[in-house]
């Protein structure tokens, strides 16, 4: 009884992995996603745990943002001290493992298939952690992306999926993230797409939107429905404000490339010691900590007084510029911090001030300083990650008012082009990748082959048959009726050809012509005429793209199909050709 459920078990699962192949398993996929949002969802809460409780039992007054009540001394030692040993942790790991962001997700996703490795959650954590609780100008958003892809794709590597489905995954995991932590479903979803995957897909959306949902509901369950900033009802006063919404994009605009900017510009050094990095970027970080503490840790209770229009005008702009200089300074340098939430900072900060001025300037028509401020975090967050969408829903939701939606379509759309454009920046995620040597290759081929394993194309009706073969062995194999016959040698299948060569080669063998010849004793298949082709494996789990790949590196004919089922004991399962795969595309493509 127990051999017949575990044959059950197998079927079911290798009929679970074969849908997974090719891009039509929306069933699957879905469940996929709704794992991917339950587990990414508990991550994020035990993350933000981390977070929160230190900061409430050792900050003033019980609050975990409230670094401005710390005596001065302590403000100043405590980001250089936490540098310190955020750099001695890094210098203790290989260069690899050091590595941890979005801007690693989106590098592990187009250089590795959206492989990532428990210890590189666990390095984010820790550092995740660090970061936000010594006072570094840092944000929990973009570690709870690293968290949520990373543990996404790792249950996708213990289930030993398809590569193509590891990669929708690991977007599950970008989602739920950022669902989780804003409580925004909506922007999550638009997040994964436009700033990590890069790519909108029918088949992606399903299982991407409950991950998210799934995501938010775990989190509803422990904090409530309320979104991240306590955002007062919000409307646009006048059509008149339109010009002034538009200066304010230019202004923001000019922000976001000066913020890419200095992020590239250190980054230069990233060849140096990381220890002697992290620690200028904790050197750098304490004159701005004594004089402007609103800049260290996440600093949302500052967003929220800002929101709520409790902030002065030389006090919004001081602390806009120092939360841009501070965090463009110390990321460049490589402090593993996350950079979401310091962008929303320095939006509603610059935004609001922007909004003072034009209620000096055309009182009768201003909108509330509430109102620029959500333009700003809008308008900043489109320019810098260069995702016009992500950052229009993000902030419809965070404010739950339709009324946003004009001035805000209006306000991200110029600042992103202003930064794109006239300024020639791309995503600050693309400029880090640039920087450190690597691209991220988005092409629409590209994109496509990647959305689709080998085992939805590879042809299965084989068999692996040895190289020396008795006439009657030979009738024998083509019985099955198998379409290549797989050639196997002392280390493994050499070579593949088409089992109707072999039918026919005993075809012309067993004419009266041939009567005359000696009996045919032996036949060997790498000698008889036949269309050989050399081969090559490729893991049953790869892309279209890995295949393609591994047929440039290795200049093979045909690629077996193969898996590890048991120590030193592989599994073959199919034939795959350069031209199915040319098939394949242009099929899907017309």
């Amino acid at each position: 009884m127990h051999k017949f459920w575990r044959h059950i078990t197998d079927y079911a699962t290798t009929a679970f992995r074969n849908r997974l192949s090719g891009v039509d398993a929306l069933p699957q996929l879905a469940v996929l996603g709704l794992l991917s949002g339950i587990i990414t969802g508990a991550v994020i809460l035990v993350f933000r745990f981390a977070i929160e409780w230190p900061l409430e039992h050792f900050l003033p007054g019980a609050s975990a943002e409230s670094f401005e009540e710390l005596t001065p001394l302590t403000r100043g030692v405590l980001p250089m001290a936490g540098a310190l040993l955020l750099g001695l942790m890094l210098h203790r790991l290989a260069i690899n493992d050091r590595k941890v962001g979005i801007v690693h997700v989106m590098e592990r996703l187009n250089y590795h298939q959206g492989y990532m490795s428990f210890r590189s959650a666990v390095v984010q954590f820790v550092s995740g952690v660090a970061t936000v609780v010594t006072g570094q100008s840092s944000g929990r958003e973009g570690p709870a992306v690293h968290l949520g892809a990373t543990f996404s794709s790792m249950m996708g590597q213990w289930m030993r999926l398809p590569n193509n489905s590891i990669r929708t995954l690991v977007a599950c995991g970008c989602a739920a993230a950022i669902s989780a932590s804003f409580n925004t479903p909506i922007s999550g979803v638009i997040f994964a797409m436009e700033v990590v995957m890069m790519e909108y897909t029918i088949a992606g959306f399903t299982p991407i939107i409950l991950a998210a949902v799934s995501a938010a509901v775990v989190t509803h369950a422990v904090y409530g429905p309320e979104p991240a900033f306590n955002v007062p009802a919000l409307t646009m006063n006048s059509l008149l404000e339109i010009p002034w919404i538009l200066a304010i994009a230019l202004v923001i605009g000019v922000a976001a490339a000066l913020f890419i900017h200095l992020v590239d510009t250190m980054g230069r050094f990233h060849k140096r010691p990381v220890l002697g990095r992290i620690a200028v970027a904790g050197l750098i970080m304490v004159p701005f900590a004594l004089v402007v503490p609103q800049t260290m840790g996440i600093g949302y209770d500052t967003v929220n007084d800002t929101i709520n229009g409790q902030l002065g005008f030389w006090f919004l702009l001081i602390v806009g510029i120092a939360k841009l200089l501070s965090t463009s300074l110390t990321i460049g340098l490589g402090m593993p911090s996350g950079v979401i939430g310091p962008t929303l900072f320095m939006g509603a900060t610059l935004g609001a001030a922007m909004g003072l001025i034009g209620a000096v300037i055309a009182p009768q028509q201003a909108s509330s300083v509430g109102f620029y401020a959500m333009l700003g975090m809008g308008a900043m967050m489109g320019a810098v990650l260069q995702a016009p969408l992500a950052a229009l829903m993000a902030l419809m939701e965070l404010t739950r008012n339709p009324n946003i939606i004009l001035p805000g379509m209006l306000i991200i759309t110029t600042a992103t082009l202003v930064t794109s454009e006239v300024f020639g920046k791309k995503s600050l995620f693309l400029t880090i990748l640039k920087s450190q040597g690597l691209s991220y290759q988005n092409s629409p081929v590209i994109q496509a082959l990647r959305r689709v394993s080998v085992g939805a194309i590879m042809e299965r009706n084989i068999l692996r048959t040895e190289r020396h073969l008795s006439p009657e062995q030979a009738r024998e194999t083509l019985k099955s009726e198998p379409k290549w016959l797989v050639v196997e040698g002392k280390n493994g299948p050499t070579s593949v050809l088409p089992a109707v060569d072999l039918a026919r080669f005993l075809e012309d063998s067993e004419k009266p012509e041939h009567a005359d010849r000696a009996p045919l004793e032996s036949i060997d298949l790498m000698n008889i005429p036949a269309n050989r082709r050399d081969v090559a494996p490729v893991q049953y789990q790869a892309t279209l793209e890995e295949a393609l790949h591994q047929f440039d590196i290795t200049n093979a004919e045909a690629l077996y199909v193969q898996r590890h089922v048991a120590p030193m004991i592989q599994r073959i399962y199919g034939i795959v050709l350069k031209s199915d795969i040319e098939s394949y595309y242009q099929y899907r493509r017309s």
